[in-house]
């Protein structure tokens, strides 16, 4: 049983403490955030030992893991600090705003030999599973193309005080919220990008960019499209073009996958759509007991480190592209 504390319990941080209540793999017995009265009643409800001191977190040697479901800005400084005292790491997506410091936090966790994982959990749903192997084992062809776009409405709820609403912690319109997850699950299906066009605007939100559309290409030349916003009627939909296949993800619990596989031989005819419905599936549940997995085992979490720093790559041109209002061809690109 991996013991683990919480630090930052907002809405999605005591989302990710209710997912395990009953893991066999993972428990949570301590909690950081900087408010212990609004803290207190869900601090006894899940038996959880409050502490406004993320030192103290780091001290105790009753806890072998940490949980970050905090500011974007302070997830570098928390992650090198928790991989120094020996603690295991799980960070919640974004996992960090610049190249520079995802690097720094990478580095710390090798030096330590710590596992450290990010909460890209939409990678761990049956529905994606099932169209990355389709998409890996060939049967869609050649990707010609993948659409993805995701969209809640809870900028509209957004205060004066709310530190999701400030610039500096989440640049890009919706891409901290919302878009760094269909940056990632593109990457997890064609790989490495080689350039991004992006536009950010404000519709709807008083405090912050709201809208996001993203063009990509890829270095295998597969192109990709992303939109995804914090002022639009809830949507989910993630899909795959290819010359052999086309599948969809729909509805933000990802449990209805479509696919539509093309005839051989036949360019105007398809066979008949197969639809698989995978209701009830907790991803937080998922990615949490990966994550505890992963330290029992001694081995890293299934999402790549490598993947996870270019989906940081990315979204820094992603902020450039939107900023000069023109194409940005990625420095790592191979083609």
């Amino acid at each position: 049983m991996i013991r683990a504390a919480i630090a930052g319990l907002g809405r999605w941080g005591q989302n990710l403490v209710g997912a395990v209540q009953g893991s066999a793999a993972i428990r949570f017995t301590a909690a950081n955030s900087r408010n212990g009265n609004t803290a207190s009643a869900f601090c006894r409800q899940h038996d959880l030992r409050w502490t406004a001191d993320f030192d103290d977190i780091l001290r105790d040697g009753a806890i072998d893991a940490v949980v970050l479901a905090t500011p974007h800005s302070l997830h570098a400084d928390q992650v090198v600090r928790a991989a120094a005292a020996g603690k295991h790491v799980f960070v919640e997506k974004p996992f960090a705003l610049t190249l520079a410091d995802a690097q720094a936090m990478i580095g710390a966790a090798n030096k330590a030999g710590i596992v450290l994982a990010v909460g890209f959990n939409r990678r761990f749903h049956p529905s994606m599973v099932r169209m990355r192997d389709a998409v890996r084992s060939g049967a869609f062809g050649t990707i010609v193309t993948v659409n993805a776009e995701q969209t809640a409405l809870h900028g509209l709820s957004m205060t004066p005080e709310t530190w999701r609403a400030q610039p500096a912690e989440a640049p890009g319109g919706a891409m901290t919220a919302i878009g760094v997850h269909l940056v990632d699950g593109m990457i997890d299906l064609l790989g490495r990008v080689a350039s991004v066009n992006a536009i950010v605007s404000r519709r709807a939100v008083a405090l912050a960019d709201d809208t996001t559309h993203v063009q990509l290409q890829f270095e295998s030349g597969a192109l990709g499209q992303v939109f995804c916003s914090t002022a639009a009627t809830p949507h989910y939909r993630f899909a795959t073009y290819g010359t052999g296949g086309f599948a969809e993800i729909l509805g933000h619990p990802m449990a209805t996958y479509r696919e539509i596989r093309a005839i051989p031989g036949d360019h105007f005819r398809t066979e008949a759509p197969t639809v698989v419905e995978t209701p009830g599936f907790n991803m937080l549940t998922a990615e949490l007991e990966a994550f505890a997995a992963s330290i029992a085992a001694g081995r890293p979490f299934p999402t790549p480190l490598t993947d996870i720093l270019h989906g940081v790559e990315v979204f820094e041109a992603i902020l450039r592209s939107a900023a000069t209002s023109a194409p940005i061809r990625l420095a790592s690109a191979r083609c």
